[in-house]
C-alpha cells in the first residue's frame, strides 16, 4: 500500500513512519524540512511539502491510497490555532483532487465526551492554556464530520507519551479509555500500530475513534 504521511519528522509522525515501513507499505514523507528526516529506506520517499499548501498537499499526495496527518501548529500561545482548520479543508481537497482513497487524521483528545455531551474541553479542570490548540484540533473534526469524504479522526488517550509498543490496548469511539487505576494513557508506539492497524484493516470509516490500556 502507498501510504502518504504530513508532518512526518514529527514525534507521532516519524513513528508512523517506521511503523509503516516494517510492515512493508510504500511511505512519502512530506515535510517541511527534509533535513529532519534521517532514516534511509528502499521504501520511503522524502519530499517537501506545506499542508497550508492546498496545491503542494494535492501534488504531493497523488498516486497514494491512504493521506495521514499528523500535522499539529505547536502549541505556544502565537501558533494560529485556525491552521488546523485550513489544513482540514486541505485534507479534503487533497483527497477529492488526487483520488486518494482516505485520510486518516492524527487528533486530539480534548474533544472526547467524558459525560453526554461533555466534551474534555468543556471541563472546569481543562488548562486554560491549552484551550486554543484544543479547541482548534475539535474543529478540524467538524469539519471532517460534515465532509463527504471517507475520513477517519484517531484521539488518543488523555495522555500520550513516548514509550513502547506492547501491542497490547483498548479501542473506543467518541469516549475517553480508563484502566484499572483511572488513568487514561497510550504510548506514541502503540498509538502508531493501532492508527496503521487501521489502515490495513478499516474499521471507523466517517468515524472518530479512541485508545487506552
Amino acid at each position: 500500500m502507498k501510504i502518504a504521511i504530513v508532518s512526518a519528522s514529527g514525534r507521532i509522525g516519524s513513528r508512523l513512519v517506521n511503523e509503516a515501513l516494517e510492515r512493508g507499505h510504500d511511505v512519502t514523507a512530506i515535510v517541511r524540512h527534509p533535513e529532519k528526516i534521517t532514516t534511509q529506506h528502499p521504501r520511503l520517499t522524502v519530499v517537501q511539502g506545506d499542508a497550508l499548501d492546498v496545491d503542494n498537499l494535492v501534488n504531493t499526495t497523488r498516486g497514494h491510497d491512504v493521506l495521514i496527518s499528523a500535522y499539529s501548529p505547536g502549541m505556544t500561545p502565537t501558533d494560529d490555532q485556525s491552521q488546523f482548520s485550513t489544513v482540514a479543508h486541505n485534507l479534503i481537497e487533497a483527497v477529492k483532487q488526487s483520488d486518494v482513497s482516505r485520510v486518516i487524521v492524527v487528533g486530539g483528545a480534548s474533544s472526547l465526551e467524558v459525560a453526554p455531551g461533555v466534551r474534555l474541553i468543556d471541563t472546569p479542570q481543562f488548562p486554560d492554556f491549552l484551550k486554543p490548540h484544543a479547541a482548534g484540533s475539535a474543529a478540524a473534526l467538524d469539519i471532517l464530520r460534515a465532509s463527504e469524504i471517507d475520513w477517519t479522526y484517531f484521539s488518543p488517550a488523555i495522555s500520550i507519551e513516548p514509550g513502547t509498543r506492547t501491542g497490547t490496548y483498548r479501542l473506543g469511539k467518541d469516549n475517553p479509555i480508563f484502566d484499572a487505576q483511572g488513568k487514561s494513557d497510550i504510548s506514541m508506539e502503540d498509538y502508531s500500530a493501532a492508527l496503521i492497524d487501521e489502515v490495513e484493516r478499516p474499521q471507523f470509516l466517517r468515524q472518530r475513534f479512541t485508545i487506552g490500556y
